[in-house]
């Protein structure tokens, strides 16, 4: 396939050449394209039509790693891959041909692999869903920062929603890990949150300067006036104390989606989703989103655990748009 002259021909033979670690360069990555699609052609027996298909989804995916100008097959990890499915949904592009374009670039990697081009598979983490690759609502920044500019802090109740929702897209927190927090919880002056997530599992996730003001403001200006002298553990209070009900917060969420003029109705996930898409687009690495979203696959945990929460903390300033 050369990717850039048109669809690939079947029949056309390439000469197969020792895959050298040196020889991996983007441009020579056609080469590899070439030869993972002969191999489809002899071995697997694959259509004209099927083989076209495959050489056009290799194509944009090719095109998407040399867009973000990514040199070498190495550096095309996991999060290049997600944040490509990402670029194929916001081009319009349906489920079903999202499972496709995935399933032809994790053929692709399993054949480098065998071929002992590289060895790892980036693909093998991202689970394809037999209904077809499903991925999250997610609102755009400019959406994110219309609703988080909703609620009115000069009331008690405003200044507390404010903090809540600030908090849930700045930790990319569960709506039940957010209505539980205590106060004890939360360090402002170090700038993160203590979180117990499922299964009772501990985290720590860093947050950014936006959320420590308004929880910090929401504390000392309008917590006490909530509370009307009862005392209570909770960080972001309800009635007589109580913590808010997940339900309760739902509703809110969805009251200030449609004051920001968002047509689609918000689920309180929504915002956790586009906090770990706007890290994963800004830059940051699959494995520190995975940590901060709390996600303890068992098949997956051991690539996370190692990862410092120093780096963290690293990751989420330099990529987080509201540190």
């Amino acid at each position: 396939m050369h990717s850039h002259a048109g669809a690939w021909e079947p029949g056309k033979t390439v000469n197969r050449q020792p895959l050298t670690v040196n020889s991996i360069s983007m441009s020579s990555l056609d080469v590899f394209v070439d030869q993972y699609l002969n191999y489809l052609l002899v071995e697997k027996g694959l259509s004209k039509k099927t083989l076209e298909s495959y050489s056009s989804d290799l194509t944009r995916y090719l095109n998407f790693l040399k867009s973000k100008r990514i040199k070498t097959i190495f550096d095309a990890d996991t999060a290049a891959i997600l944040k490509h499915l990402i670029s194929l949904r916001n081009a319009g592009l349906g489920s079903r041909s999202r499972a496709r374009h995935l399933v032809t670039i994790r053929g692709f990697y399993r054949f480098l692999v065998e071929e002992k081009v590289i060895k790892n598979d980036p693909t093998r983490i991202i689970d394809l869903p037999k209904s077809g690759l499903k991925l999250p609502d997610v609102l755009s920044l400019k959406e994110v920062e219309r609703v988080l500019n909703t609620p009115d802090l000069n009331k008690p109740t405003g200044a507390r929603d404010a903090a809540m929702i600030e908090l849930l897209y700045a930790a990319g927190l569960r709506v039940s890990e957010l209505v539980n927090l205590k106060l004890q919880d939360v360090n402002l002056e170090a700038c993160f949150v203590r979180v117990f997530g499922k299964g009772s599992k501990e985290r720590v996730v860093p947050i950014g300067l936006y959320a420590k003001e308004k929880i910090d403001f929401y504390k000392k200006t309008f917590r006490a006036k909530l509370l009307k002298n009862i005392a209570s553990p909770y960080l972001f209070v309800a009635r007589a104390g109580k913590p808010m009900t997940r339900q309760g917060f739902w509703k809110l969420l969805r009251k200030y989606g449609q004051k920001a003029g968002i047509i689609r109705k918000i689920k309180p996930h929504s915002l956790r989703h586009s906090f770990a898409s706007h890290l994963l687009e800004g830059g940051a690495d699959l494995r520190s989103v995975q940590i901060m979203l709390g996600h303890v696959d068992i098949s997956t945990t051991q690539i996370y655990t190692h990862v410092a929460r120093e780096h963290l903390k690293k990751m989420h300033e330099k990529f987080h748009p509201r540190k």
